[in-house]
């Protein structure tokens, strides 16, 4: 099956492959395609699988155990406790300064200049 269309090239250099196009060749976002120039022609050509396969996911990111840890976390979070919804910033100020009464304060810094 041969498609054709026409796109204009922007000033960077970048053009939108049409979405007719993409899905007749199997292209979906984040896949890899090579660039060659073959005489006076550019020709474009899908690396769909081997694009998939070199992106690094969340398994090539995190070990195990970073994985378990992050989980255990997100889910704490996840249960809170929530504080809020404030209305201002004075509202933060005073929750803050409730919250924290009583708690060493970090030294005030010396301003340069």
């Amino acid at each position: 099956m041969r498609m054709s269309t026409l796109v204009r090239v922007q000033p960077k250099g970048q053009m939108t492959i049409p979405r007719k196009v993409r899905s007749a060749v199997g292209l979906a976002d984040g896949d890899l395609v090579e660039v060659r120039a073959v005489g006076k022609r550019i020709v474009i050509i899908p690396q769909s699988a081997i694009g998939r396969s070199k992106l690094p996911d969340a398994d090539d990111e995190y070990t195990p155990a970073q994985r378990r840890l992050l989980s255990a976390r997100l889910d704490k979070a996840e249960r809170g406790p929530f504080y809020g919804p404030f209305k201002n910033g004075a509202e933060v100020a005073a929750f803050l300064g409730e919250k924290f009464r009583g708690t060493a304060r970090p030294a005030k810094s010396r301003r340069l200049g």
